[in-house]
């Protein structure tokens, strides 16, 4: 081959290798998923918590609220002692509380943004619920009526 060949070919592969290339290099990749499994977007419960074997979640199964947009990775509960209570279930120290959600009537473990950890270098509740569940979320009511917590939801 002609060195007028070759670079023609040495030319075009760094075309299409920056073709190929091109859409990891930069842009608006999608945000790493939150540090946390409770909060994680999901279509169905068995996307939930995959290092726990089923049936070792504390209160009850594992639970893709459709209700929120993206879905949300929790499970059922009965108290704030029922969340992070298996090895593998949380991954942070941060505090999840059990509670109602909207009128579901059904209780459920939630990032707690109640009282902001000293640890997590965030000025408030809607800062902490960005960084540590979801760059969409904020800290609001959980809308349990009575029972509400504030915790970290869309």
């Amino acid at each position: 081959m002609n060195p007028r060949g070759k670079m023609k070919n040495f030319a075009l592969s760094i075309v299409v290798t920056g073709l190929a290339l091109g859409p990891y290099a930069c842009g608006e990749d999608d945000p790493p998923p939150p540090p946390e499994q409770t909060g994680q977007p999901c279509t169905s419960p068995d996307q939930c918590f995959p290092n726990v074997p089923d049936g070792g979640l504390h209160g009850g199964p594992a639970v893709c609220l459709d209700r929120v947009t993206g879905g949300y990775c929790t499970h059922i509960c009965s108290t704030d002692a029922d969340c992070c209570a298996v090895p593998g279930e949380c991954r942070t120290g941060y505090p999840q509380v059990c509670s109602p959600f909207e009128s579901t009537n059904m209780k459920y473990c939630f990032l707690s943004c109640e009282t902001v950890p000293g640890d997590a270098g965030v000025a408030d509740g809607d800062a902490f619920c960005k960084t540590y569940a979801h760059k969409d979320f904020g800290c609001r009511s959980s809308g349990g009526g009575s029972q509400n917590r504030k915790v970290c939801v869309p």
